[in-house]
């Protein structure tokens, strides 16, 4: 049987109740209209309103009106849901152990605040560490049989609605796998429960279709909700239209409906392998519906769940924060739209979060083009791309884990680069002093700011240094004379007390980037990268040359005042000024050797000759019983 459309209401789903009609009913019906010749003939089938933009349609079967009455129910779209059409009339109106055939509808009660107010990352109060033993015993229950004797044995340790739903939604996602190629089928096939219980793959409706079909047996609520969704393949600002290419489901549980995605908690697929791999998402196990909304678009938008709900492009144009946003501790993110248009070749994202985290960022698969600053609760990043045209932004986060994921993605239209900012290939990310260089030992720094701009191209940085932390700092430019070898030697390093200085004097104008390392003394291993600054001086007329270089007996306490210039002029005198600790004796060497006399002050003075040499060196004895010296500062000295 066809039903038109009513005007006024548009057919979403139908309910037809298949009932026999008791005959004394039917015959009593049956009199009335015999008694009555002038009565107009009774109609075989029509709408009939029922009040609440219902239609009813009734048609009786055959001429006989004893036999079966038919009742079909047009509801209007806001007040019921359309199902997928694949599902069967059977299916719809299976029912669950209470007898129920049909799931109330949400209603405004169902319905949560939009935009999102940050309260929770769930739909209800939740304490995840209750369901540790549950989630446990879930995820190791095997099928022996049929599906009725799995759900049996998963509702073993379940006692509420609620732990019935988790035990279902957890052995699903640690034991059903994405079937990728079934998915990019152009016509979506359907999963028969029994088949994905042999095969332990499917497709999001074969997903969504045994969530249901488990709760029901469970005797929970359950419905499959159809719709668009921003997952594997989707593309930053793309339009959605035509048939849905996801589907989730809604539970229904202490009085109100909640969203689950079963699909996207199992695992995700590699975009360059279209491999899956297990790897469980809590996210969207009873997600807030403010969030939900982010990357669901439900054919219905009573599901959304929402008040008010969203419209398709209010969904196409939000900005799409990944489930990794959330489950990182990210709040909110700046600009609030996937596409940024640079102004003045710039473009500024701003990311809050609910406790201090690690960033970074790859504009077009590399890590440069940014300066990435990290603030107690989040992170600011100024990206500067290199070319007019379409730039991709990604950006990651650490939160409590040792790996970074990806957050954000971002699209960049760039139509002016500002030549002037050419920022150096070695600055990595973060710049400037923050709560991490805190937490690494460096604190109270000189230059809290990550831009340092010096006019003579000389400058000064220091900062407190925790006890037992040693630091290093390289200078990196993208012009001149500095490689990875001289790159500490326009840096010259001194402690003062528990400060750490550090002399830098630039080669050439230009940009650099100042990087520092830390690295616990006693701790065996490499040094670790902190922060840098980015240096820049515009004076053309800088030249200016290396420190000397110092070796592994050179005192982190020692202190350098004169000659700081690591080449010496040839045929002169050069006074030198040294504060070193622990030492029996010190000199100068070069053509002949020169001896350095402690003052009153504390300092070792003297002076040498550099006539006849190509290389002065200092050198110290640290026990006055021994007689050997030892290297701690080597000087070029100018060919004549």
């Amino acid at each position: 049987m066809e039903l038109k459309k009513d005007s006024n209401a548009v057919s979403i789903d139908m309910l037809l109740i298949v009932h026999s009609e008791k005959r004394r009913a039917a015959q009593g019906a049956h009199s009335e209209r015999q008694a009555d010749p002038g009565a107009p003939p009774q109609r075989r089938g029509g709408l009939q309103g029922v009040g609440n933009g219902i239609r009813r349609w009734q048609k009786f079967e055959g001429n006989d009106v004893h036999g079966t009455q038919l009742t079909v129910e047009v509801h209007p779209r806001d007040a019921m849901p359309q199902l997928l059409k694949k599902f069967s009339l059977a299916k719809r109106l299976q029912g669950d152990k209470n007898g129920n055939t049909r799931p109330r509808q949400p209603g405004a009660k169902d319905a949560h605040a939009y935009p999102w107010d940050r309260s929770s990352l769930k739909s209800m109060p939740l304490d995840l560490r209750q369901f540790e033993k549950l989630d446990s015993y879930a995820s190791q229950v095997t099928v022996k049989s049929g599906l009725d004797e799995l759900v049996s044995d998963l509702l073993q340790e379940a006692h509420s609605d609620l732990e019935r739903v988790r035990v279902i939604w957890i052995w699903i996602c640690h034991h059903i796998e994405y079937d990728v190629e079934a998915a990019q089928e152009k016509d979506r096939q359907a999963f028969k429960p029994t088949d994905i219980l042999r095969t332990q793959k499917t497709n999001c409706d074969g997903y969504a279709g045994l969530f249901e079909r488990m709760c029901r047996i469970a005797g929970v609520q359950c419905m499959t909700v159809p719709g668009y969704s921003k997952g594997f393949g989707y593309q930053t600002g793309q339009s959605f239209s035509g048939e849905f290419d996801h589907a989730w489901n809604a539970v229904y549980l202490e009085g109100r409906w909640h969203l689950v995605d079963s699909t996207w908690g199992s695992g995700l697929v590699d975009s360059a392998t279209s491999k899956f791999t297990f790897l469980y998402n809590e996210f969207y196990f009873l997600t807030h519906p403010a969030l939900f909304i982010e990357d669901h678009f439900p054919d219905n938008k009573n599901w959304q769940l929402l008040k008010p709900p969203q419209s398709l492009k209010q969904f196409e144009n939000n900005m799409y924060h990944k489930s990794e946003f959330y489950n990182k501790g990210m709040l909110s993110a700046h600009p609030e739209t996937s596409v940024i248009k640079t102004v003045n070749g710039k473009a500024t994202i701003t990311i809050e979060s609910c406790a201090p985290t690690l960033f970074m960022f790859m504009l077009n698969g590399k890590q440069e083009h940014g300066l990435l600053s990290l603030r107690k609760n989040g992170m600011k990043l100024d990206i500067y791309p290199p070319t007019v045209g379409t730039h991709k932004l990604q950006i990651f986060a650490k939160g409590n884990s040792d790996i970074y994921s990806s957050v954000l993605e971002y699209t960049l239209k760039c139509n002016y680069v500002d030549i002037g900012v050419q920022l150096p290939a070695e600055l990595h990310q973060p710049v400037g002093p923050s709560w991490f260089s805190e937490q690494m030992g460096i604190v109270k720094p000189s230059h809290p700011d990550p831009i340092i701009h010096t006019s003579d191209g000389r400058c000064s940085v220091s900062f407190g240094v925790d006890e037992g932390i040693s630091v290093l700092a390289s200078l990196h430019g993208d012009e001149g004379p500095i490689t990875e070898e001289t790159g500490r030697r326009y840096i010259f390093q001194l402690h003062r007390e528990k400060r750490a200085e550090l002399k830098v004097q630039l080669p050439q104008a230009g940009k650099f980037a100042l990087k520092i390392f830390v690295k616990k003394r006693l701790e065996p291993g490499n040094y670790v990268f902190v922060f840098s600054y980015l240096l820049c001086c515009t004076n053309t007329k800088v030249n200016w040359p290396m420190f000397p270089e110092s070796f592994g007996n050179w005192g982190q306490d020692n202190e350098l005042l004169e000659p700081l210039s690591g080449v010496l002029p040839a045929n002169r005198n050069v006074p030198f000024k040294l504060k070193l600790h622990g030492i029996a004796k010190a000199l100068v060497k070069g053509q002949d050797t020169w001896p350095l006399t402690l003052n009153r002050e504390g300092y070792w003075e003297g002076s040498c000759s550099t006539a006849g040499c190509q290389e002065i060196y200092v050198m110290v004895l640290e026990n006055a019983n021994h007689n050997f010296y030892s290297y701690i500062l080597k000087y070029k000295v100018n060919s004549q």
